[in-house]
């Protein structure tokens, strides 16, 4: 256990390297990463079970870190809790996007397996030969809403995933693709 005192310095001491981070001092990031890295992979390991998602997410919350380090309000608590929050959000919305991926991916599975072979006609009928109908009507759509359908259903990335990587708001990105699926469908209208 640290003493008060030193514990205060340390508070102090990261509260100083965020201020610096904001000004775009890139030495102080890595200081920062060098002090605190290693307890947060810890967390986001124990909440994703998975080394390659938690060093993930840590590389993610840096790169947060780095872009809203202005953000920071020492008086609201230490720069370590600010990103250990952080990494305990990244890490459960990750997590809560792997659960939704393979609840889609059974459900796709089951409805394949469980409907009669006329049932699957028209997808048979797709994925055989119209599968250049899907193209286009993907094509078809603005770009905006085709990027980030592509992202979410091609790229498997979530919703804030895709906010984040288009520096757009999240409910302009859930707009975008609820906008482009409702044109999707009704370009495919015949294959339903």
């Amino acid at each position: 256990m640290l003493e008060p005192d030193t514990a205060g310095q340390i508070k102090t001491a990261q509260a100083q390297l965020l201020q610096r981070i904001a000004a775009g001092d890139l030495p102080a990031l890595s200081e920062l990463y060098d002090q605190i890295a290693a307890p947060l992979f810890s967390v986001a390991l124990r909440i994703l079970g998975d080394s390659a998602d938690a060093e993930e997410v840590v590389q993610d919350v840096f790169i947060q870190v780095w872009e809203k380090a202005a953000t920071f309000d020492p008086d609201l608590g230490s720069a370590f809790h600010w990103a250990l929050s952080i990494t305990r959000h990244r890490s459960i919305d990750r997590l809560r996007a792997r659960q939704r991926r393979s609840r889609l991916a059974e459900e796709l599975q089951h409805t394949m397996t469980s409907e009669s072979s006329t049932q699957l006609a028209p997808a048979a009928a797709l994925a055989a030969g119209d599968t250049a109908a899907v193209r286009a009507a993907l094509e078809a759509l603005p770009d905006d809403q085709r990027q980030a359908i592509e992202l979410a259903f091609l790229g498997g990335k979530t919703h804030l995933e895709i906010a984040d990587l288009l520096r757009q708001p999240l409910g302009t990105i859930k707009a975008r693709i609820r906008r482009g699926l409702l044109k999707l469908r009704e370009s495919l209208q015949e294959y339903a």
